[in-house]
Order: C-alpha cells, then sequence, then structure tokens
C-alpha cells in the first residue's frame, strides 16, 4: 500500500461505507450514555468542496474523541491509526488541538487527468474541520517539511488566493519528465482554508475543490437532490453519505443498467436503544408505492407467533413488481450482476428452492391475488434444518381462485387436497401419500403433510405443517403483536409506511446462515455488530413523489 492511500485510509466504497458505519456503530456496542449531542453539526460544511458529479461523499459529524465509549475499547486508536499510517502523525500531538466536529472522506472523480489511455486514477479528497486555523497551518506547513525530508519533491503554489503545498517522489518526477503521459501515484497535496484542512492525492483535486467554492453551481451542497436530503436531516445525525449512483457503478466497472435511482442519502441516528440508518433514494421519475401506506399495525400479525424469528409484514403483493422497491432492486441487481435472476441465485436461493420444488411461480400463483394485508413468518424448528413457515392473508373476493391456484400447483406435484378437523377447525391440507408393503397382506400408508390452511375470522391462515398451525389455535392470545421487541423497533418509523422485516437475530441466525452463506462473511467484516445485535428491523416509506425512503433500525443488547 502507498502512503498517499494510507494516509487517507482510502479503498473501494464498500470499504468507506463499512469504516463510517463501524466508527459510528460501536458506540452503542460498548457504551450506554449517548453521544454528546451539543457536539454534532447540522450538516457537512465540507459539501462546498466537493463537486456534485463526485462518486461518493462520507461525514463523520461529531469528533470522534466525543465518542468516549468507542475509545473505551480502543476502537477510535484504530480508526486513527488507519488514517494516519505510514504519514509519521502522531493524532494526541498534532491533530487533536485544532481538530473540531467534522471529518469528511470524498472520492471526486474516477480519474484525476480524465485521460483513460494511461491508466484510471480516481481522485481522493479529505477535509477535517478546524477550530484554529493558525495552529491548523502550522501542521500543514510541518507535515510537509517532514515528507521533504523523507525524501519528497516539495513545491508550494498559489491558487485564486490559496497556498497549496504538494509534493510525490523523485522517482516519481523522473517518470513524469520522461513519460508525461505516467500517472504520479505517490502525491500528496495540502492546505488549510478558512475553517478546513484539506489533502488530496493530486494538486489537481485541491484546485477544484477551491474552483467548487467559488462556483456555488458546481459544488454538492447546490445539487437538488442533496439540498433536498439536508433539509430532511435528522437533527441528531452522526454521520452521513452522498453517493451519486451512476458514477459509483462507473467508478467500480460497472454498466448502469435499469437506471432510474439517480443518487442515496444515508444518514445514521443513534437512540437509547440502537441506531437508525435511513437511506433516501431519487430518481427523475414518478415511483410507485407497493400499496396504499399502512397506517396501523397490521392485523394479520395476530395470528403469528410471538417467538418468531423473521416476520414480514405489508398489503397488496399484486404491484410488486412495478414498485419502487422492485425498481430499485432491479437497478441494483442489474448493474451489479447483470440481470435480477442472476442475483437472485446467488442471495435468494431458498426462493429457488422453493419455487422449484413446488412448480411455482411466485408473481402468478400467490402475488396476483394478495391484494390485502399479509405477514410471513419463519420460525425456528430444533428437529429440522428447514425453518417452518406461516403466511396469513387477508380475504378478499382473490382469495377463493388464489386457494384454486394453489390447490392445483399441489395436485401436479402429486399431493392430495384433503379435509380434515383440528381443534374443531376444519382444515385443508396438501397430503403426499406414501405406500409400503411389508409382505403380500400388509400394506402401510404414511402420509406427509407439505402444506394446510384454514380460515379464522378475516384471514385465512397458511402452514407448512399441522403442528405450527395447531400452535397457532391453541395459543392466540399468544400474538407476535405483543412482542415487545418488535413494537419498540417499529416505532422508530413514520406510521404511514409500506410494512415492515422484522429479524430477530438470535433466533433467526442460524437459518439465515444455513440460506445465505455469504452471510457469515459478512458477519467476520462485522462482527462486533453481529455479536450484539439483538434485532434489526427494515421499513420503506416515502415523502416525495420522486423518492424512495429506506430505513433499517438496528436494536442492540445493553
Amino acid at each position: 500500500m502507498n502512503n498517499q492511500r494510507s494516509f487517507f485510509g482510502f479503498k473501494i466504497a464498500g470499504v468507506i461505507a463499512v469504516l463510517l458505519i463501524a466508527v459510528a456503530g460501536f458506540y452503542w456496542f460498548f457504551g450506554k450514555s449517548p453521544v454528546k449531542l451539543s457536539s454534532l453539526i447540522s450538516q457537512p460544511g465540507a459539501a462546498i468542496f466537493v463537486s456534485k458529479l463526485s462518486p461518493v461523499m462520507v461525514s463523520l459529524l461529531v469528533n470522534p474523541d466525543r465518542l468516549q465509549a468507542i475509545e473505551q475499547q480502543g476502537e477510535i486508536s484504530k480508526f486513527k491509526n488507519s488514517l494516519l499510517a505510514k504519514s509519521n502523525i502522531n493524532y494526541h500531538d498534532d491533530i487533536k488541538p485544532w481538530l473540531n466536529n467534522e471529518i469528511t472522506l470524498a472520492v471526486t472523480s474516477q480519474d484525476i487527468d480524465r485521460d483513460p489511455e494511461n491508466g484510471l486514477q480516481p481522485g481522493y479528497f479529505m477535509a477535517l474541520s478546524t477550530n484554529n486555523p493558525e495552529k491548523s497551518r502550522e501542521f500543514v506547513e510541518v507535515l510537509f517539511s517532514k515528507r521533504a525530508l523523507a525524501g519528497t519533491n516539495l513545491e508550494v503554489e498559489q491558487y485564486n488566493g490559496v497556498k497549496l503545498l504538494y509534493d510525490y517522489p523523485e522517482i516519481a518526477r523522473l517518470t513524469e519528465v520522461q513519460n508525461p503521459k505516467s500517472k504520479i501515484r505517490n502525491s500528496l497535496a495540502g492546505a488549510v482554508i478558512d475553517n478546513f484542512v484539506l489533502f488530496a492525492n493530486d494538486i489537481k483535486v485541491l484546485r477544484e475543490a477551491i474552483n467548487n467554492v467559488q462556483a456555488p453551481d458546481l459544488n454538492l451542497s447546490s445539487y437538488p437532490e442533496y439540498e433536498q436530503a439536508i433539509k430532511e436531516l435528522p437533527k441528531d445525525a452522526v454521520a452521513v453519505s452522498f453517493l451519486n449512483l451512476p458514477m459509483v457503478a462507473q467508478w467500480q466497472g460497472l454498466e448502469v443498467r435499469e437506471s432510474i435511482y439517480n443518487s442515496q442519502f444515508i444518514s445514521l441516528v443513534f437512540n437509547s436503544q440502537g441506531l437508525l440508518a435511513e437511506s433516501t433514494f431519487f430518481t427523475a421519475s414518478e415511483v410507485v408505492p407497493v400499496s396504499v401506506p399502512l397506517s396501523k399495525p397490521v392485523g394479520a400479525l395476530q395470528y403469528i407467533p410471538k417467538l418468531v424469528g423473521l416476520a414480514i409484514t405489508g398489503a397488496n403483493l399484486t404491484n410488486l413488481g412495478e414498485s419502487n422497491l422492485a425498481k430499485l432492486w432491479q437497478q441494483g441487481t442489474a448493474t451489479i450482476y447483470g440481470s435480477p435472476e442472476e442475483a437472485i441465485s446467488r442471495w435468494l436461493k431458498p426462493v429457488v428452492d422453493v419455487q422449484n420444488r413446488w412448480g411455482l411461480n411466485l408473481n402468478e400463483d400467490i402475488f396476483s391475488w394478495v391484494v390485502g394485508e399479509y405477514a410471513i413468518a419463519l420460525l425456528p424448528n430444533p428437529a429440522n434444518t428447514n425453518p417452518d413457515w406461516v403466511f396469513v392473508v387477508e380475504k378478499t373476493p382473490q382469495l377463493e381462485s388464489g386457494i384454486a391456484r394453489l390447490d392445483k400447483v399441489a395436485k401436479n406435484k402429486g399431493f392430495n387436497v384433503s379435509s380434515l378437523t383440528l381443534n374443531q377447525q376444519t382444515v385443508s391440507a396438501w397430503t403426499e401419500l406414501t405406500a409400503t408393503t411389508q409382505d403380500q397382506a400388509d400394506v402401510n400408508v404414511e402420509a406427509k403433510i407439505r402444506g394446510a390452511h384454514t380460515s379464522i375470522d378475516n384471514y385465512e391462515i397458511f402452514t407448512s405443517d399441522l403442528g405450527t398451525l395447531e400452535k397457532i389455535l391453541s395459543s392466540r392470545e399468544n400474538s407476535f403483536l405483543d412482542n415487545p421487541n418488535y413494537q419498540y423497533d417499529v416505532a422508530m418509523f413514520p406510521k404511514s409506511n409500506q410494512g415492515y422485516v422484522y429479524i430477530d437475530w438470535k433466533k433467526s441466525q442460524d437459518i439465515l446462515e444455513r440460506q445465505l452463506p455469504i452471510l457469515k462473511f459478512v458477519e467476520v467484516l462485522a462482527k462486533p455488530l453481529f455479536n450484539n445485535l439483538r434485532s434489526l428491523t427494515v421499513s420503506s416509506y416515502r415523502s416525495e413523489s420522486k423518492t424512495l425512503k429506506v430505513g433499517i433500525f438496528l436494536n442492540f443488547c445493553a
């Protein structure tokens, strides 16, 4: 790793995001005292230096030393060491005396000189707010003096009234003289402007940053989508990130397909029990919600057992394929994997397995007739590696034809559709009959229940087996609606929303790891998060006609 990359701590977009979440997220893992809200700032001041065409900008809106609970575990020290690796800088002596309440990192361009013939060199930029510009200026000059003594070539330039310092190794200078199209891969540029200390991996990046300030229509703070996001920014946000999605895709060498959403704004907010990460996606076209927003708890949840590992609830699946969430899924998967189908085969293999095993077309055989409320849940089954499942649907005129369609699918798979009584309740079951012969006069018939459903009040309840259905019929007072963790988590979101995905991590961890092997890799990257995670809840909602908001609340163990 070369010095300038070590200095900035830049890798790729995913690493920047993980760093941001890790620095912010460690707070609740290791302490109960919230961040001192008086130390937070309302928005990233360094946005004026960043072009509105930059792929990504990430800002920490609080002085790292304020996150005292993190420092108790040494996490802030690790962050500082990573940021300052091989830079000969001592954070306590050189930076702490003047560092204020913002650290902003940005990828400013895919290629600094915009000449792909000599290879791509992204522009990297860092801004640190200062409460003592004079001391900051002294720090920058001492830093470059040390680098000059270590063998770099120091240059000083006045640009639009700002003193810029930059350097690069002698070998890089000689290479550039011999081949003007070569890239200087190991340079560093710095300056102090008003209340910010600026660094970049090339002098061109700093010049452009100054131009962005002096021509406001060029910088991110004047970008309409960014302006809207800032207006809606929660006052207690600890960190934010803004991504220009087409530029991010190009930066990562991906072909933009199914382009609908232009940009994404992410904010992180702490409360007394967890972390709320909210993403706002912007599009130039009208977004279509999955259904009319829900404003009260879905009644179907009353038939979901209290101690489930995963629960999904909402209303109306008929237009799911044309909804804003589907468009987001299509854009992301088509760009990364080439097609949504390829992404499903990699990430949602259990869905593919169910469709293949039953010969189902989810859109036609299920989604097409679910126009009312619904709830889906997975329950751990100690006796089986596969979880039990429950599917509750509100009764509508389309329900009868939907059940008939499922009965037809079951018969095509060779199952019998039969009726039986369970707890004085009439139940329909899809049964697989298997005959075994011990001798010519003795034939045993074994019946395996592959699914069952019954009607209660205004809902139809489908389950994977009779045992699960019996639990629901015999203990209706033990409803998932009474789960205090679920009640707390959903209170983090607006009452008007498109429903929820709730994951009880302790109960569903084994299930999810079996179904999604890649999750184990993610857990290694963010081990402290998963070790302390109690539950994770996701909800989508929109505030304007051309935006989609998705919130994720992480509830941590006390």
